[in-house]
């Protein structure tokens, strides 16, 4: 029972690692000590909606299109593919860290309306979550809803231990070798994950 658990935890977490907009704005507040909780959840409620749509959503088009789920299994394992292959070369091209910049602060308002935007404006983001996530999900059978409370549990973990802990991580975020092994750590994942639905059931 916990293999389909366990495997959507850590394929959300390597789906949100990947440092893009939204995960630079909760950095920034964190650093900050700015509006953190309601910001954190935004994103992990969001997320986690998200993948529920995803994973009921597949079950369904699988129940009523049968030939959707192997099309979507292999455009779900090309997408891991040229996903992790773009990990793996910033993993070896990699030369600064992430840098947090400005002093401004943001109301509670403009901080919600822009977390907001930075996640449901996102095409990335359905694409991680209901697309690549609900195919994925048809892998598992009757564990479909362990994979999908994986997943939900790598967002919520995340992004409060990027909005709480970003004050300590500020001089590992610094460091490009933190991102390559970050990155390469990515990487892998994404690969076997597509190992995973290429290979016979």
């Amino acid at each position: 029972m916990t293999i389909p658990l366990f495997s959507g935890f850590l394929l959300g977490l390597s789906l949100i690692l990947v440092i893009g907009a939204q995960n630079a704005f909760v950095l920034r507040l964190g650093l900050r000590g700015e509006h953190v909780l309601p910001v954190v959840l935004i994103c992990a409620v969001s997320d986690a909606a998200l993948i529920l749509v995803g994973v009921l959503g597949f079950a369904q088009v699988s129940a009523i299109m049968p030939w959707a789920e192997p099309v979507m299994r292999y455009a779900g394992a090309a997408f891991l593919v040229l996903y992790g292959a773009r990990s793996f070369r910033s993993a070896f091209t990699a030369e600064t860290g992430l840098q947090v910049t400005g002093t401004t602060t943001i109301t509670l308002q403009g901080a919600l309306l822009t977390c907001l935007a930075l996640t449901w404006l996102n095409p990335h983001v359905y694409l991680d979550t209901v697309v690549l996530i609900g195919s994925i999900s048809t892998q598992f059978n009757e564990g479909r809803g362990l994979f999908a409370l994986g997943a939900m549990l790598s967002s919520f973990t995340f992004f409060f231990s990027l909005g709480y802990g970003a004050r300590l991580l500020r001089p590992f975020f610094a460091r490009p070798g933190t991102w390559r092994v970050l990155d390469g750590g990515i990487g892998l994942v994404m690969w076997i994950t597509a190992a995973r639905l290429l290979l016979p059931q």
